[in-house]
């Protein structure tokens, strides 16, 4: 698998499930480069990648949210709309994609790695100091959760 974007210790928030939920997104993505540039039938490859980043970005936004919500953190709205942003462009993409548009270009790439990187970085490092703080553990992991609200989850 490509590095197109590199798993750091800065990019980890110190909650255990967000961050390994992260390296999912962050696997994905690279899955996407590597469909992209590997392959023989790398646009059907791309297009079925698309759709599990689509799902699984879906299943993360929600639990963070619920986190949100069951902490009463004070930025919950401006999160939750920096969110609802991101999910209705990655519909409409995929919503196109499936259609027959070829809009999974290098431009496409840049533009996630862009927004997950500085998600992550600035407005998620946010929240994790909050929830700590709050009483969620390091530690915290729900897999068998996770695992019910999106059975093809992998770990």
């Amino acid at each position: 698998m490509g590095t197109f974007i590199p798993w750091t210790d800065q990019i980890c928030i110190g909650i255990q499930e967000i961050d390994e939920q992260h390296k999912q997104l962050v696997e994905l993505i690279n899955r996407l480069y590597d469909a992209m540039t590997q392959g023989a039938d790398r646009q059907q490859a791309a297009t079925e990648i698309l759709q599990e980043l689509m799902q699984y970005t879906i299943v993360h936004f929600a639990v963070e949210e619920s986190l949100f919500r069951i902490f009463d953190y004070p930025d919950y709205e401006t999160h939750r709309e920096r969110h609802q942003q991101l999910r209705d462009q990655v519909i409409d993409i995929n919503k196109r994609v499936q259609a027959g548009e070829r809009l999974i270009t290098p431009e496409l790439l840049f533009f996630l790695r862009k927004w997950i990187t500085s998600h992550i970085m600035v407005e998620d490092k946010a929240y994790g100091p909050f929830l700590l703080a709050k009483g969620i553990e390091k530690n915290w992991r729900r897999t068998s959760w996770l695992g019910r609200i999106w059975p093809g989850a992998r770990r």
